[in-house]
């Protein structure tokens, strides 16, 4: 009888561990057991009111059919303002794919950019999906280590290093993720001078608790732009993301946007329009919140020894270094979430060079945040 196996590409691909840690913890749930959630990326907070009030209105005009397989114009119109009134960055309409979140964007993108053999400069640590996407069309990733001393923020020498024939652009996440580190102008304006396409992954841009926020289009127009709604507005389970892109890559794109995906949720487009629109005290509220748990969040590291050298100034995450007490994130992780119920993401989760660290979301309640550390106190002085 004839054998039947997975495609041999998706051997290629990884899990995602914090995916794991959070079915165990499920599991752990489901037979009664009281877990901290401290690993999972996702606001805690609900979708702003306006959001929801435009999606409703658009589900009463019965506006549930395909739109444009690049998007709504009006979204792609709104998109461009926004990087215009924030950045003062001219972005054409025509230039904006709307996706059904930032991964179909990501995985368009890495389609029409990368031949078989083609190389994309990854910092490590690196957001766990970036590889994946990359070998999954046939590219090959290439690690740039980033080190806790530097804030995990390239060093552009050593970028040079690990550039050749076949590297096609150079990825970068600011603000970062798992580090929440934050890239200043000089630095991007660095990375924008190496001369090759720089990939910008900007979906947590807007939380940002110190310092300036900038798009690398304020440096470059060699560059694709990775953003969405998810995570600055609470909208994680609408899927509603974009790419900004070089304009001879927007037909590419669009034709297998066409074949693949058709388009995004109509109705879910028209939330988008007032998120941009509508949502900047929502917003300015969630930031307020957040920076107030990332400041004791920080404290309790720092008191125990294990915060980094480096503030994480930006999205929701801060890294631990447990190097004292353990270079298996993996099983201490599971340790943690089977001894003191409290949920966090290994940092081998985020590449080789993340081992020895944990990463720690603060997307949830400053009492929950307040419990699990000191679950965490108790389990390492234990």
């Amino acid at each position: 009888m004839q054998k039947f196996t997975p495609a041999s590409r998706t051997e290629q691909l990884s899990p995602f561990i914090v995916m794991e840690v959070l079915e165990k913890a499920q599991a752990m749930m489901a037979q009664g057991e009281d877990i901290i959630h401290l690993e999972i990326g996702e606001p805690d907070f609900p979708t702003p009111e306006p959001v929801k009030e435009a999606m409703l209105k658009a589900l009463a005009d019965n506006d549930t059919h395909y739109t444009h397989s690049l998007g709504k114009l009006t979204l792609r119109e709104a998109i461009a303002e926004h990087y215009w009134e924030k950045y003062r960055v001219q972005i054409s309409p025509e230039q904006i794919i709307v996706t059904s979140g930032t991964s179909p964007g990501m995985l368009l993108l890495f389609s029409a950019l990368l031949e078989n053999g083609d190389e994309v400069i990854l910092p490590d640590p690196y957001y766990a999906c970036y590889p994946n996407f990359i070998r999954y069309v046939g590219g090959k990733e290439v690690f740039v280590p980033v080190y806790e001393e530097d804030g995990f923020k390239y060093r552009p020498e050593e970028i040079k290093q690990h550039l050749s024939s076949r590297t096609r652009a150079i990825l970068l996440n600011s603000p970062g993720n798992p580090t929440g580190m934050v890239f200043t102008a000089a630095e991007l304006q660095a990375l924008a001078n190496l001369d090759r396409l720089i990939i910008a992954d900007e979906i947590y841009n807007g939380l940002i608790y110190e310092g300036e926020e900038h798009s690398i289009l304020e440096f470059t127009d060699r560059a694709f732009v990775v953003n969405g709604f998810s995570k600055l507005y609470a909208m994680t389970g609408w899927r509603l993301g974009y790419v900004i892109a070089p304009r001879e890559y927007i037909r590419a794109m669009q034709i297998m946007q066409q074949n693949f995906f058709i388009c995004a949720s109509s109705f879910a487009q028209e939330g988008g329009i007032a998120a941009l629109r509508e949502c900047a005290g929502d917003v300015k509220q969630m930031l307020e919140i957040y920076n107030e748990r990332r400041l004791y969040l920080l404290e309790r590291l720092k008191g125990m020894g294990i915060a980094t050298r480096h503030d994480p100034v930006g999205a929701f995450y801060a890294l631990a270094n447990v190097k004292k007490y353990t270079y298996d994130s993996y099983r201490f992780a599971f340790d943690i979430l089977e001894k003191a119920k409290l949920a966090v993401t290994p940092g081998i989760d985020f590449g080789p060079n993340c081992e020895g660290y944990i990463r720690f979301s603060y997307a949830n309640s400053l009492e929950n945040i307040k419990a699990g550390l000191d679950r965490l106190e108790a389990f390492l002085k234990g």
